[in-house]
């Protein structure tokens, strides 16, 4: 784990964010960061897409935990 410098005022948007979305700061600045990621790799996709997908991707996971559990 590092640590990342942001800029003050980008500092204080994650901070507003994590306040409304109900995640801490640090969560806050990871989802956007991992969103930023998946739209620049992906630049086709809109938002509600990528989200869509890495829903789809976290129920599959769960699924094969859920499945190696059973097991």
């Amino acid at each position: 784990m590092g640590l990342v410098k942001i800029d003050d005022e980008l500092h204080e948007q994650v901070r507003r964010a994590s306040t409304v979305m109900c995640r801490s700061i640090n969560a806050q600045a990871e989802f956007w960061m991992k969103i930023g990621r998946l739209a620049e790799a992906n630049p086709t996709l809109s938002f509600n897409d990528i989200v869509q997908r890495e829903l789809a991707l976290a129920s599959e996971a769960e699924g094969e935990g859920d499945a190696r559990a059973a097991a």
